[in-house]
């Protein structure tokens, strides 16, 4: 099983709709100063995304709205989870091989990175990954 953790955001509601409120800076919530976030949306019917890894970004992905699945691997294990909770986002560390499938129609997956974008702490390579995981010692 893949070493993650599940982080849950406060709903706050009532006859006017709900909100969901993420503090910057509030260990509790997101255990790393947010340097950069995006979303994805619009992707269409049978397309997947993501097939990287990264040396140091840590991340926390969630479907604000609609849903996905998202693949993690650590080199060794391989599981998949849903997203499809707003109040729920999944924390992925580094050295966590990702992969995003099957996306609802009107998914909107809302991403929280802990660093700046930077192409060099991409592998993009499943085989180099494995290759680096290993050198680590997972």
């Amino acid at each position: 099983m893949v070493d993650f953790n599940w982080i849950e955001f406060q709903e706050l509601g009532d006859s006017r709709g709900s909100l969901v409120s993420i503090e910057v800076g509030n260990q509790k919530q997101v255990p790393f100063e947010v340097k950069r976030l995006y979303y994805i949306y619009r992707t269409e019917e049978g397309v997947s995304r993501g097939y990287h890894a990264h040396k140091n970004l840590k991340q926390i992905a969630f479907a604000i709205h609609g849903n996905c699945d998202m693949v993690l691997d650590d080199g060794i294990n391989r599981q998949t989870v849903r997203l499809d909770d707003p109040t729920k986002g999944i924390l992925i560390e580094n050295m966590v091989w990702r992969e995003m499938h099957n996306f609802s129609s009107d998914c909107v997956l809302l991403v929280l990175a802990s660093e700046h974008y930077d192409e060099g702490d991409y592998i993009r390579d499943y085989q180099r990954f494995i290759e680096h995981c290993a050198g680590k010692g997972k």
